[in-house]
């Protein structure tokens, strides 16, 4: 049904805009995320999720064998001392993914057919998280590029809309851990009590909308009423974290890195942040977007830009160069995973505590193929150690494991995207 303009209210698309900017509030700079309310919970458990957008070869990444004594292999071998601490999974997709590159984009979402004119996104594995344990911290979710030119990210609200990440390390860390004098925290307030009035506005529009339209209609503005008020509960709550100290850490402040040649060595300093928000409390969700970009110089015998390499035609070389890449991810990958096991805490470790999801976007991106995506947990409080190995032509869906997560979280969540139930073979310890 067409809504016509109303002399009292708003047209439909203007109301639409209207909404945008609503949901586009807790994106804003000024954003903070909900206050805790009440007490946290006795074990914390926390959702990191990595994605290397560029593939990952996978003759190097799929052992042979499947089961708790496969033989690793030459990537995975680069992992062996944390071997307990991880699952390796084959044969997974998600259902209706395709399209090459463009499927990097539903990496946490699993909404099907991105390269199609009429695609829209769905909400992202990690925004449902945040949704329902982001008021216990902080900042409710870490989004963060792992490029200096990022501006792309794997999050999604709910509505389907693009949630830009931190591409500036140096601003990452300012924003966790460094207190804002009192004249910026006023000004912070400021903005939000800003979004408060922009959301008064908009809920009294809509209100004059409603009276002109159906009942379908007013059902829709029903939902969006309820996410105005969520939201003007977390504006709220961020003013009371406004005035709270952040926690102080031995980390000194980073320099911003802005060549993109040096990928590996920023993103060990991203990890670095990322083991420090987790260890502090500040999130217990992150999203790493991963985008090899141009030459990758500081990697020993790299010559060529990635995306070109990941073309290699199976010429030896060209191959070589790119496993280079992937190995130097891994090896920062795995120092990651070392470090959240180093800390001890809640009868374990805080790898025991989080769930660490990394993977790409395409089994295999030298032909652009969206089946057979290669797959990593650690961590968790899972019991690992096994290589998952579902059929490579006819794919597990990705969203069966994304279920087991959330349900880790302690989730009551037993669908997501295309997964109903929990995936097979993937137990809590």
């Amino acid at each position: 049904m067409h809504l016509l303009p109303q002399p009292s209210s708003l047209s439909r698309r203007s109301f639409l805009r209207g909404v945008g900017v609503s949901f586009a509030l807790p994106l804003l700079d000024a954003m903070r995320p909900a206050f805790a309310r009440g007490a946290a919970a006795e074990v914390p458990r926390r959702l990191v999720t990595i994605q290397t957008n560029q593939g990952i070869m996978p003759h190097l990444f799929f052992p042979k064998e499947a089961g708790r004594d496969y033989e690793l292999s030459p990537y995975l071998k680069l992992l062996e001392p944390l071997r307990q601490d991880f699952t390796a999974f084959s044969g997974l997709s998600h259902p209706g993914v395709d399209g090459g590159h463009a499927n990097e984009v539903c990496f946490l979402t699993g909404a099907p057919h991105p390269a199609g004119a009429a695609f829209r996104n769905s909400i992202s594995l990690d925004q449902f998280a945040a949704e329902r344990i982001g008021n216990e911290t902080r900042f409710p979710s870490l989004i963060i590029a792992g490029s200096s030119a990022g501006d792309r990210s794997m999050s999604y609200t709910r509505a389907g809309v693009l949630i830009p990440p931190e591409s500036n390390i140096a601003r990452l860390y300012r924003t966790l851990f460094v207190q804002g004098t009192p004249k910026e925290i006023e000004a912070r307030m400021n903005d939000l009590r800003s979004g408060r009035s922009l959301l008064d506005t908009v809920r009294e529009r809509a209100k004059r909308l409603e009276q002109s339209v159906g009942a379908a209609d007013r059902s829709r503005l029903e939902q969006y009423f309820t996410s105005i008020r969520e939201l003007e509960g977390q504006l709220l709550q961020s003013e009371s974290w406004e005035r709270m100290p952040k926690p102080k850490v031995a980390m000194p402040e980073p320099e911003e890195i802005k060549d993109a040649a040096k990928l590996i060595t920023r993103l060990r300093t991203t990890y670095d942040i990322i083991k420090l928000a987790l260890e502090n409390d500040s999130t217990r969700v992150v999203s790493l977007f991963i985008q090899p970009l141009g030459v990758l110089t500081e990697i020993a015998g790299v010559g060529h830009e990635t995306h070109s390499l990941t073309h290699h035609g199976n010429r030896p070389e060209m191959m070589e160069e790119l496993r280079k890449i992937e190995e130097a991810q891994l090896l920062v990958f795995r120092d990651f995973l070392n470090g959240l096991r180093g800390v001890a805490g809640d009868g374990g470790t805080l790898l025991d505590r989080t769930s660490v999801l990394y993977g790409t976007c395409m089994g295999n991106a030298n032909g652009h193929s969206n089946k057979n995506w290669p797959m990593l947990l650690a961590g968790g409080g899972f019991k690992h150690g096994q290589h998952l190995a579902f059929d490579a032509e006819r794919n597990e869906p990705i969203g069966k494991l994304f279920v087991s997560l959330l349900q880790r979280l302690g989730l009551e969540s037993d669908e997501f995207s295309s997964g109903k139930g929990r995936i097979n073979g993937l137990e809590p310890v």
